[in-house]
């Protein structure tokens, strides 16, 4: 073994440790860099991965789905892509709120119930 694998692998070491202290940024879709709705730019950000592979995975998931396979895996394929999309707009609260669209509707609701 030279001292170059060395600095190598004591290199990746301290790069994996400042990954693991870095705190994931709360899920929030961003109002800035986002094609639609904003969806995969939070997962994106969330999980520090590039947009283009969320991106990538949720146009692999969406065309899957179309294909007519029933299952893949243990998992349906008729839910995947497009609802999950739409479920994930609906469920991740955007930048600056404090509700999702959802959880402001059912918040709504039980408001004008008590009135």
């Amino acid at each position: 073994m030279n001292s170059t694998d060395g600095l190598q692998d004591e290199a990746q070491d301290q790069a994996s440790s400042q990954q693991k202290s870095q705190p994931r940024r709360p899920l929030s879709r961003p109002v800035k860099g986002r094609m639609l709705a904003g969806v995969a730019a939070a997962i994106a950000r969330h999980f520090n991965v590039d947009v283009t592979i969320v991106r990538v995975a949720f146009a692999v998931v969406t065309i899957v789905g179309f294909t007519g396979l029933p299952f893949f895996g243990s998992v349906p394929v008729y839910l995947a892509g497009i609802p999950l999309y739409l479920a994930c707009w609906l469920l991740i609260p955007e930048e600056g709120c404090e509700h999702s669209i959802v959880s402001g509707w059912i918040h709504a609701r039980q408001d004008r119930s008590r009135s």
